[in-house]
């Protein structure tokens, strides 16, 4: 059974993220044929990049990186629930993504988003970060308005026909994920080997 985490965007004080993500959780978790557990980047605590190498290598160091990627690597696929910042992802959710590689690797990934244009900016961004993590992203997703799917721009009340659109989101991904699990499998039993990266390992 494929192993789905839906994964916070933001760690700010007072943020509406982690209801957003616990509702989307509420929604999966009505569903059969994958099992869906929350993965809040807040409780992880971590700071900007401070690996001393490129995440590509696998070697982390720190214990806040190993945790985080110990967690990540469990899942098979990933909800992505962002905010909308300047036409972005939140930093802290770039940041948290940034810190690992191959526990990324061939994984599908859908996204719920929300903001001024429902987020569809910051969805954007994240596609062509998890293309060069090789994360599959799903065409279905999910956008919440300020203005509709918020009281006050605060208090997350969602119009209730976004649910359907959960359900479409997700059927992609469950599909997605169960196509691209004999490639884990094989890339997990492949002799090791490191590329390196285009960015000479993050050398500065």
């Amino acid at each position: 059974m494929l192993k789905i985490g839906i994964v916070t965007g933001s760690t700010r004080p007072g943020r509406a993220n982690l209801a957003v993500a616990q509702w989307v959780l509420g929604i999966a978790q009505q569903r059969e044929g994958a099992e869906f557990e929350l993965v809040d980047i807040a409780e992880y605590q971590l700071p900007l990049f401070d690996e001393p190498m490129s995440p590509m290598f696998g070697r982390h160091t720190k214990r806040h990186a190993i945790a985080w990627a110990d967690t990540i690597a469990a899942f098979d696929a990933y909800v992505f629930v962002t905010p909308e910042y300047n036409h972005s992802t939140s930093g802290a959710l770039k940041n948290a993504i940034d810190y690992l590689y191959a526990e990324w690797n061939n994984k599908a990934a859908g996204f719920v988003s929300y903001g001024g244009a429902g987020g569809v900016r910051a969805v954007e961004h994240l596609r062509l970060i998890l293309a060069e993590l090789m994360v599959a992203t799903v065409r279905a997703q999910v956008t919440l308005s300020l203005v509709t799917d918020f009281q006050h721009f605060t208090t997350f009340t969602p119009d209730p026909r976004h649910a359907r659109e959960i359900h479409t989101m997700l059927d992609q991904l469950v599909a997605w994920g169960e196509v691209l699990k004999p490639l884990r499998a094989r890339e997990q039993n492949a002799p090791s080997a490191v590329a390196v990266p285009s960015d000479g390992g993050r050398v500065r």
